[in-house]
């Protein structure tokens, strides 16, 4: 990089190349929708067999690829944009520093050197001459400043002095454009794909890399850019979003998808898109990373005989494979047990008429997080949230999806015709242990705000005109947490069924932040979880009565119920079903009541 290379830089033409990859990456999402949504969706709404399931799989790999280069696509052009903001920075300086040369009457040479014309006081009759300095380039110092103050003090042409602060500020704008070059171009290097048609674990781990090395080196040109509101309101992020330019919307989803992907109140499109760069790259890390283990022993125990009888133990092999990997390799499988059903629920869109998934939220951390819609929330006439209870983590989601697929199939039967989306909603920290876990209710008091904003961001995003019929339905520890999020705020919802609950913390229906009659509960026969919470998440009507939904004083429209025992609400044919759906569908006159 020198100065003739600065003078000529067209931050422009980068910006036209960043739009072009832009470009080709949105072409490339669209393909990939096409692919998800329309083609292979389609083939298993309608086709069986050897050949179906086939080309189904090929479809699948070019799915992954055009998500591959979508997510590619969009980094380049952040890339080449965070490029050409660092280089118009560079050339700004550079000219600022010429135009103010030229005003002194001192010329910036091709070198980098600036000369200056003779003046001051004549000494020995004579004007001090002019002539030729060069700047030092590089960042100031306090030693630097004193020695320029000093030579420019000296010197008999003041000339001199301002000639050497322009030259420091032509090496410095250089310098500068320099140093971009530098940090850009290994950046920019790094995103060229293998020559294959293979997107492979790899490739996805390579993805994320390369998103952190543009994240670091294009920290100034984020920060360049509108943030979103810090403790926003869906409405503030929906706000921020919407001002976006679509240069700005690319790098955010760029850089950073994990926090766009969580923003309550952003279209549900682009959640889903930028939570499935997550979920594919923190997929294919936790694969790889569980193949990199060494399987555990097969000779787990050994039996030893301790005083007179024989006793089963851990084998010492095994003990010291669990003792390096074990913990690591525990929460690996799970996770991925969790992501299999995820993906799973991705594979099924289409068969038997079931819409596509989105994912709103997700995270591998911990016990893990997950929302999954089935079909859009936002082009929905019908919206139902499901909160599950105690135990419910990322490993377990697939039961939980399977519910809600349920309740889909049977309200979309329900609903005239209009459009019904079920939402599994696992966005807070479950108790995990039914007995050292859930008697508490600070797992429900947490993780309250955080569903009141998912429920406020639904109404933000909904894009129909006559608005959405919202249900909130909480299974278990799960109802406990809707009634502090009705305690603790508004709960956007318009009905709220409760199933198998042990309490609510509120002691009556009214206090459920819905119309009144808009309260309805499930009791199944042998489900014991309702009379043993009473006593620690039922609502106080007096000082000595804790009130669960089952009640009859609560309030609750108590709906017929003829499973067994506590998970069995959902069991497909059911009665049970049958009337949660009812709900959802907003057709109330066909809910059969206890």
């Amino acid at each position: 990089m020198d100065l003739a290379t600065l003078r000529t830089f067209k931050p422009a033409a980068f910006e036209d190349a960043a739009d072009g990859y832009r470009a080709a990456g949105e072409t490339a999402g669209k393909a990939k929708d096409a692919v998800d949504i329309r083609i292979a969706s389609g083939i298993r709404a309608r086709l069986d067999g050897e050949a179906a399931t086939a080309a189904l799989a090929e479809l699948k790999e070019l799915a992954k690829n055009f998500h591959y280069a979508q997510t590619e696509c969009g980094l380049v052009s952040t890339a080449l944009n965070g490029f050409a903001h660092d280089m118009a920075a560079a050339k700004r300086k550079l000219e600022a520093a010429e135009a103010d040369a030229r005003a002194a009457g001192c010329t910036v040479r091709p070198d980098g050197s600036v000369g200056y014309p003779a003046g001051g006081q004549e000494v020995d009759g004579k004007v001090p001459e002019g002539g030729t300095v060069r700047g030092s380039g590089g960042p100031a110092s306090p030693l630097a400043d004193a020695l320029y103050r000093q030579a420019a003090n000296a010197h008999p042409n003041p000339n001199y002095g301002k000639a050497l602060e322009f030259a420091n500020r032509v090496a410095d704008a250089v310098k500068e454009a320099a140093d971009a070059d530098a940090k850009w171009a290994p950046k920019l290097r790094a995103l060229k794909a293998d020559d294959d048609l293979t997107v492979s674990d790899r490739d996805w781990t390579d993805a994320e890399s390369d998103m952190s090395g543009v994240h670091d080196a294009g920290k100034g040109y984020l920060d360049s850019l509108p943030h979103p509101p810090k403790d926003g309101s869906p409405k503030d992020n929906a706000a921020w979003w919407d001002g976006l330019t679509p240069e700005e919307r690319t790098a955010w989803l760029s850089l950073e998808p994990a926090a766009v992907g969580r923003l309550d109140g952003l279209p549900s499109a682009v959640r889903d898109d930028a939570n499935r760069v997550v979920f594919d790259e923190r997929y294919a890390q936790h694969r790889l990373e569980l193949a990199s283990i060494p399987k555990p022993p097969a000779n787990e125990y050994t039996w030893i005989v301790a005083g007179r009888y024989p006793a089963k133990v851990h084998t010492d092999e095994w003990m010291e494979w669990h003792r390096q990997y074990g913990d690591r390799y525990e929460q690996l499988t799970k996770s991925l047990k969790g992501m299999d059903r995820i993906q799973q629920r991705f594979d099924q869109t289409g068969k038997q008429g079931l819409p596509e998934a989105y994912l709103l939220g997700f995270s591998p951390d911990g016990n893990g997080r997950a929302i999954i819609a089935n079909g859009n929330p936002d082009t929905a006439a019908h919206q139902a949230v499901y909160v599950p209870g105690t135990t419910a983590r990322l490993e377990s989601i697939g039961g939980d999806i399977d519910r809600m697929v349920r309740v889909w199939r049977t309200a979309q039967d329900e609903a005239d015709g209009k459009a019904v989306s079920t939402i599994t909603w696992l966005g807070y920290d479950a108790p995990q242990d039914v007995v050292k876990d859930a008697p508490f209710r600070h797992y429900a008091d947490d993780g309250a705000p955080a569903l009141n904003s998912f429920l406020d961001g639904l109404e933000t995003s909904h894009a129909g005109d006559s608005g959405t019929h919202r249900t909130v339905i909480g299974h278990s520890y799960g109802t406990t947490l809707v009634g502090s999020a009705a305690d603790h705020g508004t709960l956007n919802a318009d009905d709220v069924i409760t199933v198998g609950s042990p309490g609510v913390t509120v002691a009556t229906a009214e206090e459920l932040d819905v119309p009144r009659g808009h309260v309805w509960n499930q009791e199944a026969d042998g489900d014991v979880v309702p009379d043993i919470g009473r006593w620690g998440h039922g609502g106080n009507r007096w000082r000595h009565y804790a009130v669960v939904p089952s009640d009859a004083s609560f309030g609750a429209n108590q709906m017929a119920t003829d499973t067994e025992g506590h998970s069995g609400y959902w069991d497909e044919g059911s009665e049970s079903l049958v009337n949660q759906a009812l709900v959802v569908a907003g057709r109330y006159d066909k809910v059969q009541l206890d």
